[in-house]
């Protein structure tokens, strides 16, 4: 199985993320969609994963410096040029296994859940 964990690099979640993967011994692959970009169609798919309810960060300092003709998400395909124009405004982490497995945010007790799951699809 493969993991990839997206977010930047210099976030204090993305380090919490980090350290757990690395304590339970989970290997991934890091991509930062603030230096490499994050496709549409990856923002797509995890919008029909997850909703983009889940991966927009409102709470953020992006967020709030928005106007709010950029606020107003109306559909997938606003919340798609939204993220893809300000990556920062993705929940961090969003970290996907190569089954199929999609998370966003971090919360130690749904990583574990993932890769219970995961563990029994290998």
């Amino acid at each position: 199985m493969n993991t990839t964990i997206y977010g930047i690099k210099n976030c204090d979640t993305m380090k919490k993320a980090f350290a757990w993967l690395d304590a339970q011994n989970i290997a991934y692959t890091f991509h930062d969609y603030r230096k490499s970009g994050i496709s549409p169609d990856t923002l797509a798919r995890w919008c029909e994963r997850l909703g983009w309810e889940a991966l927009v960060n409102t709470r953020g300092t992006t967020w709030r410096k928005l106007d709010p003709a950029q606020q107003a998400i109306a559909s997938t395909a606003d919340a798609v040029a939204l993220m893809a124009a300000h990556t920062s405004v993705i929940r961090r982490p969003v970290i996907e296994t190569s089954s199929g497995g999609i998370i966003a945010g971090f919360d130690p007790e749904r990583l574990v859940a993932l890769f219970a799951r995961e563990g029994a699809r290998s």
